[in-house]
């Protein structure tokens, strides 16, 4: 075993060397990769940043002993603890490292139910991440709920922003007829969520480079988000939001999005808000962008309190706390 690792060290480039490095290169590979982790009965499901940290330092946890540990923890192994017929398709996909005398997988994989969602490896640092995390996990919920009540069929739905994908491809699954479109500027975004699609059987998604809705034409049954809401220092796509607070972002998609609805279509926003001296900014700026726009909507705050950390940054110094909201909005007649 120590000489296919030494023969191994020699073809996979070192974790420093792909600081640049954007899309992978063999969308089968992953594909035959997501395959078998579902065969094999793989489930992970992503914490946040500060807990993956924390568990990841715990005593014992340095080194992988399990798929999970591997593809969930995203924690350094040693070529022997995957089957071959795993290691090969990292390898052909160029979506594995050298790191120190270990290895390191360059993707994470989580699970939404038998779903299964190939996503950018801990910690996401570089400029292009494709964000997973809990945040997913209740946008898909709402997401969800909310395609339950509609009263029609949607033909024709758009997810802006659709990162790994978990929303186009939980729409295309309860719709499978619907036209579905995944949207992102970020392009290895977009082949992950196209290979994740395929991976749930999906052939009614639509894989399109838009800045919101700028690239598509036509109005839409139904529109969904969940974008970055944060304000980044480094300005990472999947967790900048702009604007003042982190919420530009969020309003552009409430503004552009409402004027593309089919009569009786749906937006549904899920994102965050500051509150700042008891005031939530991002609702307080919600009517004045609807003076031309013909819908009926509701605001719900969702979790009161998250990504607390990021109240000692200079950018949340008068900030109250940070809430994750639903903003449901629909076309009248």
């Amino acid at each position: 075993m120590d000489d296919v690792h030494h023969d191994r060290t020699t073809t996979i480039p070192d974790m420093h060397e792909v600081a640049t490095m954007t899309c992978f290169h063999n969308d089968d590979a992953l594909l035959a990769l997501l395959h078998m982790l579902q065969q094999s009965g793989y489930h992970f499901t992503t914490p946040t940043p500060a807990t993956h940290a924390r568990v990841n330092q715990r005593p014992g946890n340095e080194r992988a002993q399990s798929l999970i540990d591997v593809f969930g923890w995203s924690r350094v192994f040693t070529p022997d603890l995957l089957p071959r017929e795993m290691l090969h398709s990292l390898e052909a996909a160029d979506a594995i490292v050298q790191d120190g005398a270990y290895l390191r997988s360059r993707l994470r994989v989580s699970t939404i139910g038998k779903e299964c969602y190939l996503h950018s490896a801990f910690p996401t640092t570089s400029a292009d991440s494709v964000f997973f995390g809990p945040d997913t996990y209740r946008y898909r919920r709402a997401l969800d709920t909310a395609l339950k009540q509609r009263a029609t069929t949607p033909a024709r739905m758009i997810d802006i922003g659709c990162g790994a994908g978990p929303g186009a491809i939980g729409a295309a699954l309860h719709y499978p007829l619907a036209e579905v479109w995944a949207t992102d500027i970020n392009p290895l975004a977009l082949q992950l969520t196209r290979i994740n699609a395929r991976a749930a059987g999906l052939k009614n998604i639509k894989i399109c480079h838009s800045n919101l809705l700028n690239d598509i034409d036509g109005e839409f049954d139904f529109i969904m988000s969940n974008p970055p809401y944060l304000l980044d220092s480094t300005q990472r796509t999947y967790r900048h939001g702009g604007g003042e607070l982190g919420d530009g972002l969020s309003r552009d998609i409430v503004r552009t999005g409402c004027q593309r609805l089919r009569p009786d279509g749906e937006l549904l926003l899920y994102t965050g808000s500051v509150i700042v001296d008891g005031k939530d900014a991002l609702l307080a700026s919600l009517p004045q962008l609807f003076d031309a726009l013909h819908v009926y909507w509701s605001y719900t705050e969702i979790d009161p309190d998250v990504f607390g950390e990021e109240l000692d940054e200079a950018a949340y110094a008068h900030a109250d706390r940070i809430a994750v909201t639903l903003f449901h909005a629909t076309r009248r007649q």
